[in-house]
């Protein structure tokens, strides 16, 4: 035993776990879970997020318990949260699609930027009406400028 006595005692502490704080969310399924996530990682309160998107305190408990933000708040959201929770699908009409979602824009919107007749652009992603192939080529460019 006195051998070992030259050696120093030490002893193995385990990190504790971190403790999440309340409503933290465990699985981000919405939008509002990804805006909840991000206000709680930066210690922020709802009316300061409101703030910062420009909405009431309202309308971000709204959007945290379910309610998808309007179409016009979407690109300050996206700002918030500093990505993009979605995937950008890899075909013209999904591209278009996640485009006009991500800015925010409605069809008349698009449909000036396009040149293209909103309703004509609503048929296409909402697949009432499949594009012909000049206009996927359209789509495309106009996607990639």
């Amino acid at each position: 035993m006195a051998a070992f006595a030259q050696y120093p005692k030490f002893t193995l502490q385990l990190p504790r776990p971190v403790k999440l704080p309340h409503g933290y969310p465990v699985e981000l399924r919405t939008l509002g879970d990804h805006i909840r996530k991000r206000r709680l990682d930066l210690g922020l309160l709802q009316i300061e997020v409101s703030a910062t998107i420009g909405v009431s305190e309202n309308t971000v408990w709204n959007w945290e318990h379910g309610i998808e933000p309007e179409l016009i708040h979407v690109p300050a959201v996206l700002a918030f949260l500093g990505y993009v929770p979605w995937k950008e699908p890899e075909d013209p009409i999904g591209r278009l699609a996640y485009f006009k979602k991500v800015k925010g824009l409605s069809f008349e919107r698009l449909g000036v930027l396009m040149g293209k007749d909103p309703e004509q652009l609503n048929d296409w992603l909402s697949a009432r009406v499949r594009p012909c192939k000049k206009s996927i080529d359209r789509i495309t460019l106009f996607l990639s400028l």
